[in-house]
């Protein structure tokens, strides 16, 4: 009985998601620093993620165009505004765009190539580019249901209910 409540306590813990997602790069570093270092962090591990802006395929790989967010424990990207910047994501081979598509959350893990120039709207910026080993696409939240009501009250009916337009009766 033991044996079978040890097994099913190591199942619940496991997880789909590799560990160079989960944990932190050596070093563990930031999108500002490798912005200001350019290229001389070149061929360094890292680990960002964030949101989508936009994927473009080519003959051999993939670019994508990622909003960085900050992560939490599980390496997942935060729904926050606060953000470090925008990076480059090359990924060897096609990339589906109506799946890696804009505003989803991503995950990545790989190295670090040379910085590259290009522009945001009109604004020019120096994207690091990072050499994707790993990465995880993050699904979609589920949203929250939406309650005109309290569900745990009995009703506009009750005479205590929100919506009961004469008062309580006694």
């Amino acid at each position: 009985m033991l044996a079978v409540t040890v097994v099913l306590a190591l199942a619940g813990c496991a997880t789909t998601i590799p560990r160079s997602i989960r944990e932190p790069a050596p070093g563990n570093i930031t999108l500002a620093r490798a912005r200001a270092a350019g290229p001389e962090l070149t061929g360094k591990q890292i680990r960002w993620g964030g949101t989508i802006a936009t994927t473009t395929n080519r003959k051999r790989d993939t670019w994508l165009e990622v909003v960085e967010r900050p992560l939490d424990s599980e390496g997942r990207p935060r729904r926050t505004d606060r953000t470090g910047g925008r990076f480059l994501v090359r990924v060897a081979g096609f990339l589906d765009p109506s799946v890696y598509a804009r505003g989803r959350d991503i995950t990545v893990s790989g190295t670090l190539l040379a910085p590259r120039s290009g522009t945001i709207g009109e604004y020019p910026y120096l994207f690091p580019v990072v050499n994707a080993g790993q990465i995880h696409l993050w699904p979609r939240p589920r949203p929250v249901p939406r309650y005109d009501y309290d569900p745990f009250w009995p009703g506009p009916w009750y005479p205590w209910g929100s919506r009961f337009p004469y008062g309580p009766y006694f």
